[in-house]
């Protein structure tokens, strides 16, 4: 009797795509970010559609650091397709704005959709008496993954109230699974999130701990917006996690799904039309996307110039791009 192998994940995935391959289908690999963020259902749904067209173009969803890693990623191939904040897109696409892409211009980046606003999400324990971003001085703070869209977005939130990391009394450079686990045991007082409204990273710590939202507001909100003009002012609806009675005034970039001008324009048009040739089923891949996607603030606010296969999909939906 014949002893047999398992097969790990790692392994599968290079039989599928071998098999995808060998069948002459194109590939796609869609990074997103943590599992307990709106990237990953997002980009897993998407890549669900594109699987169900039967069109010849495959696609899997990866889950990622986040913003600035699917860049880098998306620059050395490691990547196809990616969904990230518009910022970094940006930084990215000019090779300056934040350390990570100085000098290194990533001319390859292309626009295929903006999909939601992704709002920042500063969530302080009760017990911490944190009501600004002011009072986030000498506290012990999560401010994401290293090499996240968050991270750069918590710099830019603390530099408009006159603050730097080594203000805090402790920077928690870790994933948002791993900063719920802090907050939860209390080794962490407040939690800097990048994501959309609904996170289920958020919900999580509302469900389980006494939090507040700190908003971003008045003076310094205009300041931030006008070094930054990629922010928007965005208000965190009442009663969008638990105890959370009152609207809550904040900011928010734009997420945004980018791809590398190496795909084919034919990989991308047919990936575009199996994901959004219908924006009812856009909308049901995720609550983010169901108030606030359309076809019109697709093109709009984009971050680098559209791939050739997004224009020719856009076009067709009568929308005026090039």
């Amino acid at each position: 009797m014949k002893k047999l192998i398992p097969v790990t994940g790692a392994a599968l995935a290079l039989l599928t795509l071998g098999a995808a391959l060998a069948q002459g289908n194109a590939f796609l690999t869609i990074g997103s970010g943590s599992t307990t963020g709106v990237y990953f259902p997002v980009a897993t749904g998407m890549a669900k559609m594109v699987n169900d067209a039967g069109t010849g173009v495959r696609a899997n969803a990866r889950s990622t650091g986040g913003s600035v890693f699917n860049m880098n990623a998306l620059a050395t191939g490691e990547l196809d397709m990616a969904i990230v904040q518009n910022d970094i897109a940006f930084y990215s696409y000019k090779g300056s704005g934040i350390q990570a892409f100085e000098g290194k211009a990533n001319n390859k980046v292309r626009t295929l959709a903006v999909l939601y606003p992704e709002v920042l999400h500063v969530i302080a324990r009760k017990d911490a008496k944190i009501s600004s971003i002011a009072d986030l001085k000498g506290k012990r703070v999560v401010i994401g993954d290293l090499g996240s869209g968050t991270e750069q977005t918590a710099r830019q939130v603390l530099e408009a109230y006159g603050l730097k990391f080594e203000d805090l009394g402790q920077v928690l450079r870790v994933s948002p699974a791993q900063g719920i686990s802090l907050m939860q045991d209390k080794r962490a007082d407040a939690l800097f999130y990048t994501v959309g409204v609904g996170a289920s990273a958020i919900s999580q710590i509302a469900q389980t701990v006494d939090v507040s939202l700190v908003p971003v507001a008045g003076n310094q909100a205009s300041a931030l917006i006008k070094k930054y003009p990629f922010y928007v002012r965005y208000n965190i609806p009442a009663k969008s996690y638990k105890g959370v009675g009152a609207t809550v005034p904040g900011v928010a970039v734009q997420a945004t799904l980018v791809a590398s001008s190496s795909v084919s324009d034919d990989t991308v048009y047919k990936a575009m039309k199996a994901i959004f040739a219908n924006t009812a089923s856009v909308k049901a891949i995720h609550p983010a996307l169901n108030t606030s996607f359309s076809n019109a603030s697709a093109v709009k606010g984009v971050p680098a110039p559209l791939h050739p296969g997004a224009v020719k999909f856009w076009k067709e939906q009568g929308l005026n791009v090039k």
